[in-house]
């Protein structure tokens, strides 16, 4: 099983109407114009479409209206997934597996609260990998689940067959994460998941980003991965030095209330409602985003 993670893929937020149902139009429309303005693919139902809050209808029906906005673009889409118990994580793998076998890849979270071992969690994603018929790439970010993967223990997930990169976002460009870009083996790719480190992980070696910034200034931020791809470090540091202001502005206040708001108030969703316990985002935070963008993008 291989997948090409190069590129920007964008983590969609889920838009809801003002009776808090799942807005299906709004998402199709943002889905479009993010593929539109550059995004390389979408990951449906990620932290940042706050899944937790959602139902298992409305889940599958976000996952459906995405696939089928990408589809018709030809674009790939990866679905998120995972949990803390591992023969949970295996059944909602196969679960998706089925309802979207073209999937590109499943996006599973390192087991998060129980905090298990680093063995253990190297196990919990080899039975995923073992049972899914889709590539997996693991998400790592513990300053989320309360336990994270060094080097070693990222370097063995990555020679499990269908396991095939990870979203590292562990708040800086550690030495682990050097260590990774420096000995991750073929068809493994490591894409960086805190938005401020895009370029520096990418010129080292990475193979793009899942970035929940670029609902905003897409292509800005398409072009920062596409130059760090292709080595262009003037490029990249003159983008990645830009746009440092609306990743910022956009985390300023727990993700995705701001971008939520940004995007409504520049009318591409219909309401900034965010599902509790997650609050909207306050008028200043969104005024200092909205300060940060340009008229289009």
């Amino acid at each position: 099983m291989t997948i090409d993670l190069r590129g920007l893929w964008v983590p969609i937020i889920t838009p809801f109407t003002t009776d808090d149902e799942v807005d299906v139009d709004a998402l199709a429309r943002l889905a479009g114009r993010l593929l539109d303005d550059g995004a390389t693919g979408l990951v449906v139902l990620g932290t940042t479409g706050e899944p937790a809050t959602l139902t298992p209808a409305e889940r599958r029906v976000a996952v459906e209206t995405c696939a089928a906005v990408c589809r018709g673009r030809g674009r790939p889409f990866i679905v998120g997934a995972g949990s803390n118990s591992t023969r949970a994580t295996v059944d909602e793998a196969d679960s998706w597996s089925t309802a979207v076998p073209d999937a590109a890849a499943l996006l599973v979270v390192v087991p998060y609260y129980t905090r298990p071992s680093e063995a253990g969690i190297v196990d919990h994603f080899r039975a995923v990998a073992q049972s899914a018929p889709v590539p997996i790439v693991a998400y790592n970010i513990p300053y989320r689940t309360g336990r994270g993967l060094g080097a070693e223990a990222l370097l063995e997930l990555a020679s499990i067959p269908g396991v095939v990169g990870v979203k590292q976002a562990v708040g800086s460009l550690d030495r682990d994460t050097l260590a990774v870009l420096r000995d991750q083996p073929a068809g493994f790719g490591v894409l960086a998941g805190d938005d401020a480190y895009i370029a520096p992980l990418v010129l080292m070696g990475g193979a793009g980003a899942i970035t929940a910034s670029a609902h905003v200034r897409t292509r800005d931020f398409a072009a920062l991965v596409g130059a760090a791809l292709d080595h262009d470090v003037a490029t990249a540091r003159a983008l990645a030095a830009d746009l440092l202001a609306t990743v910022d502005a956009g985390f300023a206040e727990p993700s995705p209330a701001v971008f939520k708001a940004a995007l409504a108030a520049r009318g591409e969703i219909a309401t900034s409602a965010v599902r509790a316990p997650m609050t909207a985002a306050s008028p200043g935070a969104e005024a200092a985003l909205l300060a940060t963008l340009p008229d289009r993008g």
